[in-house]
């Protein structure tokens, strides 16, 4: 069982917290509930980078300490692990959660990406629908975090590397190679992008302009967060394969069939 759904964002969580509470616990404890049920012991969790809280130190590994949530979102993934570790002690089951960093990208037959409802909530499909028009201009949330630009850093990782990440992981159980009936892995690139970097490198890859002002910071954020990919290398045999440059421009071309 590979659990996916969950809403996901940072600052949108801020301002509703309890539809993030009841969607995000609630459906987990309920797919956990029809699992033991149904005598299903295999399962994979998308967790978050967020569950690190502004980690002390970078690249973030997974010893790194859990600190009090940044923000309504981060604190659902740090409940369901908990939730999780509970109830595969209780129940004889099995569980990865995999610890996602930014994903961003759309695959190489552009026939699968990310299509927000509403306004979006994440930095690059903000971008990509600017600059297709959509949009008027993207906020660029604080230009004063203490960073080389001053904007945020974050690990954005292309979308088709997360996938595989979970065939890995999906391996992993199957094969019973775990070593603990709850495991947890960093998946992220390891590389640390600001969010104006993110802006220049798809303004370069896709020969576009992007309209854009800065605001102020967003509550919920952090300063910066980037992976110690290593137990994932080592564990899982897993390495991400595609460049920053490739995932935004597959963005970009998600977006432009989107007519």
């Amino acid at each position: 069982m590979i659990h996916f759904p969950a809403s996901k964002a940072v600052g949108e969580s801020v301002q509703q917290p309890l539809d993030y509470y009841e969607n995000n616990i609630n459906a987990l404890v309920y797919l956990l509930q029809e699992m033991k049920n149904r005598k299903i012991d295999h399962f994979i969790f998308s967790s978050s980078c967020t569950v690190y809280g502004q980690a002390d130190e970078l690249p973030i590994t997974e010893g790194a300490p859990i600190k009090p949530a940044e923000s309504p979102y981060g604190n659902t993934k740090q409940i369901g692990e908990e939730i999780i570790k509970d109830s595969c002690k209780a129940y004889d089951m099995n569980a990865i959660a995999l610890r996602y960093f930014n994903p961003i990208g759309a695959h190489e037959s552009i026939k699968i990406g990310e299509l927000p409802l509403g306004v979006p909530q994440n930095l690059i499909p903000f971008i990509t629908q600017t600059v297709a028009g959509i949009r008027e201009e993207l906020a660029v949330f604080g230009d004063d975090y203490p960073t080389p630009d001053g904007t945020a850093i974050r690990d954005y990782i292309h979308v088709v590397d997360l996938a595989k990440a979970h065939v890995k992981a999906l391996e992993r159980l199957l094969n019973k190679e775990n070593e603990e009936n709850f495991e947890f892995f960093n998946v992220g690139t390891g590389k640390g992008s600001s969010v104006m970097e993110i802006i220049k490198t798809f303004e370069k890859v896709t020969q576009q302009s992007l309209n854009y002002k800065i605001t102020n910071r967003r509550e919920g954020d952090i300063r910066a967060a980037y992976a110690d990919t290593i137990k994932a290398n080592v564990v899982l045999g897993w390495k991400p394969q595609e460049t920053l440059e490739e995932a935004l421009l597959s963005a970009w071309k998600w977006q432009q069939k989107q007519k």
